[in-house]
């Protein structure tokens, strides 16, 4: 907990998030020292660097205890031990640490400083206003967890004919068959027990963990948070989970939670289309996931039809290009690309999420097991653009006052104006204009501005990515609008300066 004299960070609206493999980041802070680096020594400059990035909050994934019995399964993974080997072509089995969503015990692994190195990491960031945000993975737990020894009804349970039917889904603990993890669209995980969700026993337990957690921390990720949903769970396990409770899992937990811990905050990672309805269960934000998916896989149009919908739902949702679940950005998109990309995603409203690493370019993405990852050389160029980026969110207060989506339109001879999506934000005086061109080929459209107070005057945009400078008229951006040609996969953003 935060001692006395320091105060918790009040997160922004639309906070930034910045995620830290934690392992591997101390794992790399400590090469060439004569002890290993934990979260209780590390050195103050890494926490001014982190600082200096301009996001709100870290989310340290991976801090829990993890589990002995859970690299034991992946050591006899195939498939897992390939994919180790892919990454990190000179892996040896001390490289394996465990899955972080394999978790023991909700306690911080003593390999990384235990609960007093959390404690002196969050007093670190909060001296700096920076936020802390840790994993919860409400699905399942560790084989070698206490609670499959003292708390067998806590879990799906299965025979020993599940055992020879599904030998890769249930496993033996304590004279019990228990069944694996899953999602129900891919084969079960391995390592890892089922928690049934629709046992109340679970459930009080359940709150009392994340009430412990939440005593260490500012918020919580929650892992594949719509597997608890009633419905997904009952079509999931049927008759094994027993009865279906009258009340849903989420708002149970979270609502039990926020009596002691009124502002902490709660992130689901969420697919399925299932955000909205975990928002209406309490989650303060759930991963966009259609967005990434449609800035890599589809036309612009569609990218701006997703930015259609009500502005209650998408100030809750998560933007990010990467993570630890998805391949690395340097890898997915190409340069062009990824710079629109992540002007796109860090100008919305909503939470924004950057994965560490992706700001310096790395393109291998690593096991979570791993604690070591291959080195690879920074792009310097990418860094200075990310690092010119976030500096002028944070400086010029950008994801602030109200946000909408501008009117884009083009000519019967040239419909390039599809490939360009724009948006504005106003807070008073304070006025932004972006603009982006989602294609390889050059684009031009007229862009209507919706912003109030702006007729009859006349207005300096002032481009702070590229430092071009134009002088037009409130009345010509609120009519016809405003004429843009913009280059391939690249982007504008404008300050607007009455003059």
């Amino acid at each position: 907990m935060l001692s006395k004299e320091m105060t918790m960070p009040v997160l922004p609206h639309y906070p930034i998030i910045y995620e830290i493999n934690t392992w591997v980041w101390l794992q790399e802070l400590g090469k060439g020292r004569k002890s290993p680096v934990t979260l209780a020594t590390v050195p103050k400059k890494e926490w001014d660097a982190l600082a200096a990035l301009n996001v709100d909050a870290v989310w340290f994934m991976g801090v829990w205890e993890r589990s002995p019995a859970g690299i034991a399964v992946a050591m006899r993974n195939h498939g897992l031990l390939a994919d180790f080997r892919r990454a990190l072509p000179d892996f040896t089995a001390a490289d394996n640490v465990g899955s972080p969503y394999c978790v023991r015990d909700y306690v911080v692994d003593p390999h990384l400083g235990g609960a007093e190195g959390l404690a002196i990491a969050r007093r670190e960031l909060a001296r700096r206003g920076l936020g802390l945000i840790l994993d919860f993975v409400p699905n399942h737990v560790a084989p070698d967890h206490a609670w499959a020894a003292d708390h067998p009804e806590y879990f799906i349970q299965g025979d020993d004919r599940d055992l020879v039917r599904e030998p890769g889904g249930y496993i033996t603990s304590g004279g019990h068959v228990f069944a694996c993890g899953r999602d129900p669209f891919f084969p079960a995980w391995p390592d890892v027990l089922q928690l049934n969700a629709f046992n109340a026993g679970l459930r009080s337990a359940i709150i009392a963990t994340v009430n412990a957690i939440a005593d260490q921390c500012d918020g919580v990720r929650c892992d594949m948070a719509m597997l608890m949903l009633n419905d997904i769970f009952q079509r999931t396990w049927g008759e094994r989970a027993g009865a279906r409770p009258a009340n849903e899992y989420w708002p149970e937990v979270i609502g039990a939670v926020r009596v002691s811990h009124s502002g902490f905050l709660f992130i689901a990672e969420a697919y399925w289309d299932l955000e909205w309805q975990l928002q209406q269960q309490g989650f303060d934000f759930c991963y966009d996931k259609k967005l990434y998916d449609r800035l890599e896989h589809e036309p612009a149009e569609d990218v701006r039809l997703h930015l259609c919908a009500d502005l209650a739902y998408q100030e809750r949702l998560v933007r990010f290009i990467e993570n630890h679940d998805e391949p690395r950005a340097a890898a997915t998109f190409s340069p062009g690309k990824e710079r629109a990309a992540s002007l796109f995603a860090t100008t919305l409203p909503g939470a924004v999420l950057l994965h560490e690493g992706q700001l310096e370019g790395r393109k291998v993405r690593l096991p979570v097991f791993l604690a070591r990852r291959p080195d690879e050389p920074a792009d310097t160029d990418l860094r200075s653009f990310y690092t010119t980026l976030l500096a002028i969110i944070a400086k010029e207060g950008l994801r602030r006052g109200q946000w909408q989506l501008c009117e884009r339109y083009g000519w019967p001879e040239n419909q390039s104006c599809l490939n360009i999506v724009a948006w504005c934000w106003c807070n008073g005086e304070n006025r932004h204009l972006i603009i982006v061109n989602l294609s390889a080929s050059a684009a031009q459209a007229r862009v209507k501005v919706p912003m109030g107070g702006i007729a009859g005057r006349r207005f300096r945009l002032l481009d702070l990515l590229n430092r071009e400078t134009w002088d037009r008229s409130g009345d010509e951006m609120a009519g016809e609008g405003l004429y843009f040609d913009v280059q391939p996969w690249s982007g504008n953003l404008y300050r607007l300066i009455s003059i």
